[in-house]
């Protein structure tokens, strides 16, 4: 009888963990969730050409305050551009370039990944976060900061595109170029 009970009672503690785990890891929550890319022009005649505002959306991600740690996945083919500026046609010209072996490469490199390595809480609601950056077939490590407001997890990461093996577009004869560095910024929610 008390083995019974023994193994009843260590069955309902093993039910309660696993719940509680499963309760401190939240799913990205990718129909409120945003990340956008942003991406500046230089160069000589960079008054005739315009930034660009990319759109990434979020296919799927984990993340976690207790035992801190987070996961996006992305689909590199998904990314659109969002920029105010420009025809409709200058937009798709661009959408073309950046998703074609020139830029990212999205035929050969499919899929966007970070994955935290450390992650270190600064203050009530703030950590800074470091992990892996797979893009364009490199992986890279990344370090950014995040805020939690109102439930959502918002931060900036900036990445050089030579780091992962892509040359920043030019045209004029470098006369306009896209700048090295480029600003994500993200917007994550838990369901």
């Amino acid at each position: 009888m008390k083995v019974q009970s023994l193994a009843c009672y260590s069955a309902i503690l093993l039910i309660f963990a696993a719940s509680f785990a499963f309760a401190a890891r939240a799913s990205v929550d990718t129909q409120k969730s945003t990340l956008t890319v942003r991406v500046y022009k230089s160069g000589f005649f960079s008054a005739f050409a315009h930034d660009h505002e990319i759109s990434a959306p979020i296919d799927s991600g984990y993340f976690a305050e207790e035992n801190p740690s987070v996961e996006i996945s992305i689909t590199a083919g998904k990314l659109k551009v969002m920029d105010k500026e420009g025809s409709d046609s200058e937009k798709e010209k661009i959408q073309t370039k950046m998703l074609g072996p020139e830029v990212l490469d999205t035929a050969q490199f499919k899929e966007i990944r970070f994955h935290s390595t450390q992650i270190q809480k600064m203050t009530e609601g703030s950590w800074q976060v470091t992990g892996d950056l797979t893009l364009h077939g490199q992986t890279h490590p990344v370090a950014f900061r995040v805020q939690k407001a109102n439930g959502h997890y918002l931060g900036i990461a900036e990445v050089k595109q030579k780091d992962f093996g892509m040359t920043p577009i030019s045209i004029a004869g470098g006369g306009v170029k896209v700048k090295d560095q480029v600003k994500i910024e993200f917007d994550v929610v838990g369901q």
